[in-house]
């Protein structure tokens, strides 16, 4: 179902009371059938389709375990498995870089169809969250795989990664409600996004341990919110531990406030969109 007839099939006149109301049966289908749309379209043509949701975090976790372990000697001897150390913050970190490349584009992209018919404006970013969020869990079977490979069994904190990706997920859609908006009255954003997600990805530890960096750099790492995200994850499935109370409050108050910040900038501009897009 194309997005115009997924449009025409809602009621086509809202309220503005309950333009905003998450549950709407109406928004919560049109999102369904956008996620379900963007997933065919970006395996249609594909010889292996779903399975490059497993082969990109596998390919990628590859090349930087030979490159940090065997050429740069960065491997941390703290870290009780490097491979799985690393597919765990490249599957994490490219959930919210997909998420918000996406999002951010989201209202430019749909502007044939809010030029058609009435629809909330912020279902075309949420849905490109969850769209990510969707890929994601598909790629948790390349971490399965590994862990598999390394014999790694699952501790009882493990139970705790979907709150972990829920916590991340809200950040993400007020991280993409936010960019989704500049977007539309500045087109630069775009391409200041790149620049900005490429400097945020090597001063967040990924490929390498938060340990070797200086004292005063471990601290201001407690107020980078993926560092928090991915540190919520590796700790359940990795360290298998609890990721303690400042992570669960870091986490939470990332999310809250990147989503009411996203809601309030989106909600503030989004009856200008159809005079820019």
């Amino acid at each position: 179902m194309s997005q115009t007839a997924t449009a025409e099939a809602a009621p086509t006149t809202i309220s503005k009371s309950d333009a905003w109301y998450p549950t709407s049966q109406r928004d919560m289908y049109v999102v369904k059938q956008l996620v379900t749309k963007d997933f065919k379209l970006k395996y249609r043509r594909s010889v292996l389709g779903i399975a490059w949701s497993v082969l990109n975090p596998l390919l990628m976790m590859c090349v930087q375990a030979v490159v940090f372990t065997k050429l740069m000697s960065r491997h941390d001897q703290t870290i009780p498995n490097f491979p799985i150390y690393l597919i765990l913050g490249n599957t994490a970190w490219h959930l919210m870089s997909d998420a918000t490349n996406r999002g951010m584009e989201s209202i430019i992209h749909a502007q044939s169809l809010l030029k058609k018919v009435r629809i909330n404006r912020w279902v075309f970013p949420v849905q490109k969250v969850l769209f990510a969020v969707v890929n994601y869990v598909f790629s948790l079977a390349a971490v399965a795989l590994v862990m598999a490979i390394f014999r790694w069994t699952l501790g009882p904190w493990a139970l705790l990664v979907p709150l972990g990706i829920l916590y991340l997920t809200v950040f993400c859609i007020g991280l993409s409600l936010l960019l989704s908006s500049l977007a539309v009255f500045f087109r630069d954003v775009i391409h200041l996004w790149g620049v900005v997600l490429t400097a945020w990805m090597y001063l967040t530890p990924l490929f390498y341990s938060v340990t070797i960096l200086p004292d005063w750099m471990q601290s201001v790492m407690r107020f980078n919110p993926m560092y928090l995200y991915i540190t919520f994850i590796r700790r359940c499935l990795l360290w298998k531990m609890n990721p303690g109370l400042l992570v669960h409050g870091g986490c939470i108050a990332w999310a809250l406030v990147m989503l009411g910040i996203g809601y309030a900038v989106f909600r503030k501009t989004e009856d200008r969109f159809i005079l820019f897009i």
